[in-house]
């Protein structure tokens, strides 16, 4: 446990003073995704080696990480001029879908990828051999955000997060929130609680850390696609955010960044006190992930039933998909130029500003090894 705390302020520290470095040149903006004015991006760029990067290159994917890409694209830009990176953020399994069909020169995904995708990916994808791989890139926690009028310091657990989302509580003053929450003035508001209509990664780890955590009161199918019935739903991490802030008694999942501004859950998981979504309470958690992918694939096995103190449970690793080998010839200086400046210390510096979680230092130096050897 010593240990652990030590890695655990080791990375925090890091993140830091890397983020204070951008924050002194810093000017600050209230838009999600953006990480200071011209000066900053400026500051910034000045460690990012373009090499041969060049041209236009298109990525889809995961919408969770949508935010940390814009604040790295408008760094990565302003020191490699002329070169445009598009990521369309239409969710993890458009990302995969369009990866493996060769349409995008890498993808994010908040899943790893399954078997039967990799043997896709060698299809049309990846030439001489290769295939897709897992790199993480970037942490972040799943917040439970939720527009209960006159409740500021919601507490839920694992069972009644299960219940309220398969539809068994049906109101904000179920006796088992008001034993959670024993001083809050809990109203009578029928819950409306939303899920994501497209495919999507954070759907996967949300439905993961309920079947791991409560079994019992979670049997429905995971995956990207949401099976449980009942509930509304809406198009991605923005599109759910939106929903929960103009609708009264709403509760849903997202990534902590499109939860800002926002009343967000904290989660009693068996530890000293119930724990909130941030930045470090995300990286304690990711800091208790195994590497689980063979090979260059880097896929990770998160400990969703973490007890640990300050561990918050529902975490999510975002994946860049590339080839390992194969990749084409005309986008791959471009890719690796660009992968290897996310992966960077500044990169990663980025993340905590932006309301992501910082890839541990064991993890990401596996990461950068592989983005130097990608082909």
């Amino acid at each position: 446990m010593k240990l652990q705390r030590k890695n655990r302020r080791a990375l925090a520290l890091g993140a830091f003073a890397v983020s204070g470095a951008l924050a002194l040149t810093a000017c600050g903006s209230d838009d999600t995704g953006t990480s200071g004015g011209d000066s900053s991006a400026s500051a910034g760029a000045s460690n990012i080696k373009c090499d041969d990067a060049k041209g236009q290159l298109l990525a889809d994917g995961s919408s969770a990480q949508k935010n940390a890409i814009d604040a790295w694209v408008k760094q990565f830009s302003a020191a490699c001029q002329g070169v445009q990176i598009n990521y369309k953020g239409g969710g993890s399994g458009a990302g995969v879908t369009a990866f493996n069909q060769g349409t995008v020169a890498f993808a994010g995904s908040d899943s790893a990828l399954k078997p039967e995708e990799i043997t896709e990916s060698k299809k049309t994808a990846c030439t001489d051999g290769g295939q897709g791989i897992d790199l993480p890139m970037v942490g972040g926690a799943i917040a439970l955000a939720y527009n209960v009028e006159g409740v500021d310091n919601l507490v839920l657990d694992a069972p009644t997060i299960a219940k309220i989302f398969s539809g068994k509580i049906k109101t904000w003053d179920d006796a088992a929130v008001k034993k959670l929450n024993p001083d809050a003035k809990l109203p009578s508001t029928k819950i409306q609680a939303f899920h994501r209509s497209d495919e999507s990664g954070t759907t996967d780890n949300f439905t993961k850390y309920l079947t791991a955590a409560t079994s019992d009161n979670w049997k429905f199918e995971g995956g990207k696609a949401w099976t449980a019935p009942g509930g509304q739903a809406a198009s991605g991490s923005s599109g759910v955010a939106q929903a929960v802030k103009q609708t009264s008694g709403s509760i849903s999942y997202m990534e902590e960044s499109y939860a800002k501004g926002m009343s967000t859950v904290a989660i009693n998981t068996g530890a000293s006190e119930p724990v909130k979504p941030s930045s470090d309470s995300a990286t304690a958690a990711i800091a208790d992930a195994k590497v689980v992918g063979t090979g260059k694939d880097l896929a990770l096995e998160i400990n969703y039933t973490t007890k640990a103190d300050g561990a918050y449970p529902i975490t999510l690793v975002t994946y860049e998909i590339v080839c390992d080998k194969g990749n084409k010839a005309e986008t791959l200086p471009t890719v690796k130029a660009f992968l290897t400046y996310i992966a960077s210390e500044d990169g990663q510096g980025i993340l905590a500003e932006n309301s992501y979680a910082p890839i541990p230092a064991d993890i990401i130096s596996k990461v950068r090894t592989t983005v130097a050897e990608l082909s």
